[in-house]
């Protein structure tokens, strides 16, 4: 708490000296008018109109990602914002600048109101809660939705045409309108309204998604202001406001980005806990189960000569587990080769000569961690059943690619068994389970006084 409540003092102290900064270059623009004269240059126009526009569909498309996993309807309206915002854009501002130079009156405003459309949907996201029952229907209803609000707003302009009023010298008047200033500050509300909530929000959860768009908003905001005040010759010229609206969309970029990758390194921790869990579950806790039970039979009255060589095999047991287990992860946590963990497992299996392995591992294989852990238990399995049930004085491990197909594959020279009968018992259910968890697919042969061969093809 104390964390984020610090966090939220220094989000503040940005906020405050962002504005100071942009509020002072605005107030230097203001007094001296020679500044704010913009600049005709309607290539450098379409190039920054277009950049804005890719960075606006990335950041509708990563939020877009962000939704069909988590299903928030803040995700949603967010993507939905930006989404419509890249569309106008390009059918109102970059298509009429390549068909024919510049954009008329009507695809002008047809322009001005998809952004504010754009920017309502965006400046709300904060203020929603929840999340979405169906998460891909209803993201194909807002992109409908959006699309038909966008072919009204531009009907509308078009059937309006000559009434709306002229904001381009190009139709005889350098005045800018009222109506135009009305719409600015309109936008500019918008990206007022979008940086409380967005602080809001950052106050709340502390997410840095909320950060980074409060701090794209105050870019954004400012932009406005810039283009409220500063004259409008003609669609093509360029001001201090494009600049300050290009750099707002590449923050806003890097922060959903950004997000983003938190959100999966997040999910890659729980993963991770998940498996350790399932890893203590499956072996070690089994293990210091039998030396509870053993303890509480001695306290009972069993017989000691019984029960303590019992209770010694569960706890040597319990040791070499948690051997086993510190192996696992440690490759899968990237602390020990895969390889190298591997081959300490082995070494620990055939101390004692009951077994003999051969490893062979192809350096030139890539495991991810999951897959490695994995592996790991599944050759652990194999190799112990080959020692315990089959009596085998032989095992290869072999884990290389194969016509494209990385695989592993565990031989033995055992006893062998009728697969049909169930002589695998829980433990090939669970390397299937194993295998179906890291996209693999298990397949074993064996048959009586022939040994077992297991093999685990991995996904590409």
């Amino acid at each position: 708490m104390h964390q984020n409540h610090d966090r939220w003092e220094g989000f503040l102290w940005g906020q405050v000296l962002l504005f100071g900064l942009l509020g002072a270059s605005l107030g230097l623009f203001l007094t001296y008018p020679t500044l704010r004269a913009p600049y005709s240059l309607p290539e450098l126009k379409l190039v920054l109109t277009t950049i804005m526009m890719i960075a606006g569909a990335l950041v509708a498309v990563l939020t877009a990602t962000r939704y069909t996993v988590d299903g928030r309807r803040y995700d949603l309206l967010l993507c939905l914002g930006f989404l419509v915002g890249s569309v106008s854009w390009g059918a109102f501002t970059i298509v009429p600048a390549i068909t024919h130079d510049s954009a008329n009156r009507t695809e002008l405003w047809a322009a001005i109101a998809g952004r504010m459309v754009s920017w309502a949907l965006i400046a709300a996201a904060p203020f929603m809660r929840g999340r979405a029952r169906h998460r891909r229907i209803t993201l194909w209803n807002g992109i409908f939705g959006c699309t038909a609000l966008l072919i009204v707003v531009a009907g509308v302009s078009h059937s309006l045409g000559g009434a709306l009023p002229a904001i381009s010298s190009n139709e005889a008047t350098t005045d800018v309108p009222f109506s135009l200033t009305g719409a600015l500050a309109a936008q500019g509300l918008l990206h007022l309204l979008a940086v409380v909530g967005f602080g809001n929000r950052f106050k709340q959860k502390a997410e840095d998604l909320d950060y980074w768009l409060a701090l794209g908003s105050t870019l954004m905001l400012f932009s406005s202001l810039h283009f409220m005040f500063t004259p409008l010759v003609k669609a093509g010229d360029v001001s201090q406001g494009d600049y300050l609206r290009l750099l707002a969309y590449g923050v806003l970029l890097v922060g959903v980005w950004r997000a983003i990758r938190s959100t999966e390194f997040g999910r890659a921790v729980a993963e991770e806990r998940a498996r350790v869990a399932r890893e203590i579950h499956d072996g070690l806790a089994q293990y210091l189960f039998a030396v509870s039970t053993h303890a509480s039979m001695l306290e009972t009255g069993a017989d000691p000569a019984v029960i303590l060589p019992q209770l010694k095999a569960a706890a040597l047991a319990a040791q070499q587990e948690a051997r086993y287990a510190i192996l696992a992860l440690s490759s899968a946590a990237g602390r020990a080769p895969f390889d190298a963990a591997l081959r300490r497992y082995v070494d620990v299996l055939t101390a004692d000569g009951g077994l003999e392995v051969e490893l062979e591992i192809d350096p030139a294989i890539r495991l991810g961690p999951d897959e490695q852990i994995e592996l790991f238990r599944i050759v652990q399995e194999g190799l112990a059943n080959a020692r315990k049930h089959a009596g085998a004085a032989h095992a290869w491990v072999q884990i290389g690619e194969r016509a494209g197909a990385r695989y592993v594959s565990v031989r033995d020279d055992g006893a062998g068994f009728e697969p049909d009968e169930g002589g695998a018992g829980q433990g090939l259910s669970n390397m299937r389970d194993r295998a179906a968890s890291i996209g693999g697919a298990l397949s074993l042969r064996s048959s009586p006084g022939s040994g077992t061969a297991l093999e685990v093809v991995l996904r590409a």
